[in-house]
């Protein structure tokens, strides 16, 4: 399995995507964290799995909690909210910096 390093990984906390492969493919959902050393992201409502949650304290009781786990960040794509499709993610430099942009219809992301 290839991973994805910081350098490559443009999938940024805040970004809207689609997942595009998985169990969860089809959805749209905003992504909570980034992880580029692993190249992986947390996105919200997405790969989510029970985990046996033990009790802390003498008479609680233990509990099945449902958490979302990172994914892979290739299995997502952003989605362009001005064109209102899955793309691919482009790059603009101005005077003012580096600038993502999307490669269908040429917005800012």
């Amino acid at each position: 399995m290839k991973i994805h390093t910081a350098s490559n990984m443009k999938i940024k906390k805040g970004d809207n995507v689609l997942i595009i492969a998985g169990k969860d493919k089809g959805k749209k959902a905003k992504v909570l964290r980034s992880f580029p050393s692993k190249g992986m992201i947390l996105v919200e409502g997405v790969n989510i799995k029970k985990t046996h949650k033990r009790p802390k304290k003498q008479g609680e009781k233990g509990q099945i909690v449902e958490v979302a786990f990172p994914l892979i960040c290739s299995k997502a794509q952003i989605f362009c909210s001005k064109c209102d499709k899955p793309s691919r993610i482009g790059y603009k430099i101005t005077e003012g910096g580096k600038t993502r942009i999307c490669k269908k219809c040429g917005g800012d992301i």
